[in-house]
C-alpha cells in the first residue's frame, strides 16, 4: 500500500449521492461492486445525472464471515429522484478519520482503523449479533476508471465517521 495522504481527521457537511444498495457475501463482494458500479455508470448516463467523481463503496454493515450491506453510489450536486433500484440518500455530517492509498484495500483499512484507535478515536459503529453497522464507512473512487482499468492503480479515499463525543 502506498498512502497518497496519511491519515488526518476532516469535517463533512452532508453530501447527496445516489445509489444501489444491497447485500452479498463478504467473499465475492468486489465482483458484486464492479457489477454495480457499471450498472449506477450506465443509469447516469441513460439518466443525463449531474454526478461528480467515479463512485464510491460505503459499507452499512461489515461481517467478514457473513453478509455484507453495502451500498455503490455516486456524489450528486442535487438531490435526484432516482427510481426502485438506484435511489437517492446522502453521506452524512460528521466528523471523519481518512486517508488516500493506492492499492492494498486490506492494508489501508487496517491502517486507518489502528491510527484511530491510536489517537485515541471511536467509530461511530454499533455491534450487533450480525456485523458491525457502521454511521458512515466508505471508500470513494478519485481515479477514472475509463483512463486507469487496474483497480491496483487506482487512488482511493478512506473514510470513517468518527463518534461526535470525539
Amino acid at each position: 500500500m502506498l498512502l497518497i495522504e496519511p491519515p488526518r481527521i476532516e469535517r463533512f457537511t452532508e453530501i447527496p449521492t445516489i445509489g444501489i444498495r444491497t447485500i452479498t457475501p463478504f467473499r465475492g463482494m468486489l465482483a458484486t461492486r464492479d457489477q454495480l458500479l457499471g450498472e449506477l455508470r450506465h443509469w447516469l448516463r441513460t439518466h443525463e445525472a449531474d454526478a461528480s467523481g467515479y463512485g464510491y463503496l460505503r459499507l452499512h454493515t461489515v461481517n467478514m464471515g457473513g453478509l455484507m450491506d453495502l451500498e455503490v453510489g455516486a456524489v450528486c450536486h442535487e438531490r435526484l429522484p432516482g427510481d426502485d433500484r438506484v435511489r437517492p440518500g446522502s453521506l452524512p455530517t460528521g466528523t471523519y478519520a481518512t486517508l488516500t492509498y493506492l492499492d492494498h484495500a486490506v492494508r489501508a483499512n487496517r491502517a486507518l482503523l489502528e491510527w484511530i484507535s491510536e489517537n485515541g478515536k471511536s467509530l461511530d459503529k454499533t455491534v450487533e449479533t450480525d456485523g458491525d453497522h457502521f454511521g458512515c464507512r466508505y471508500e470513494e473512487y478519485l481515479t477514472d476508471p475509463a483512463t486507469e482499468p487496474r483497480k491496483t492503480r487506482w487512488h482511493v479515499r478512506l473514510a470513517m465517521r468518527l463518534r461526535d463525543s470525539d
